[in-house]
């Protein structure tokens, strides 16, 4: 069982991504945190196996808590997800530790093929990304 821990400021989002994904037996949501500081905290505390991590939270967004979490643990796979498609965007959270970025587009069934994909130790960009950018 794959455990993920979602990171959003907005509860409908953080709601309805956590249904979608414990949808799959394969996967199961343990925690859902509204901001960048909760998600370090949950992350200290109880390591999952992946966060999503949306990029603009306050007070701590996205990028800030990837790098707080990557000083102390490297085995947790971290996904940025946002509305955004811009590069400066993507790259930010690659160097700040992330290991893909899927966009608020995506459908449930590429967030969970994104979950698979890093949990093997690859990288992932969503369809969205991958054919305008990269």
């Amino acid at each position: 069982m794959i455990t993920v821990v979602i990171a959003d400021d907005h509860r409908m989002v953080r709601e309805a991504w956590k249904l979608v994904l414990n949808r799959d037996n394969r996967l199961s949501v343990s925690a859902l945190c509204e901001n960048g500081f909760k998600v370090v905290e949950v992350c200290r505390d109880n390591p999952p196996d992946v966060v999503l991590m949306d990029i603009n939270m306050d007070p701590m967004n996205g990028i800030e808590a990837t790098k707080a979490i990557r000083e102390f643990s490297n085995d947790i796979k971290i996904i940025g997800i946002s509305v955004h498609t811009d590069l400066s965007y993507i790259h930010a959270l690659m160097k700040a530790g992330g290991n893909g970025y899927v966009t608020k587009n995506s459908s449930g069934e590429e967030m969970i093929n994104a979950i698979l994909e890093v949990m093997e130790g690859r990288s992932y960009y969503c369809k969205e990304i991958a054919e305008y950018h990269l």
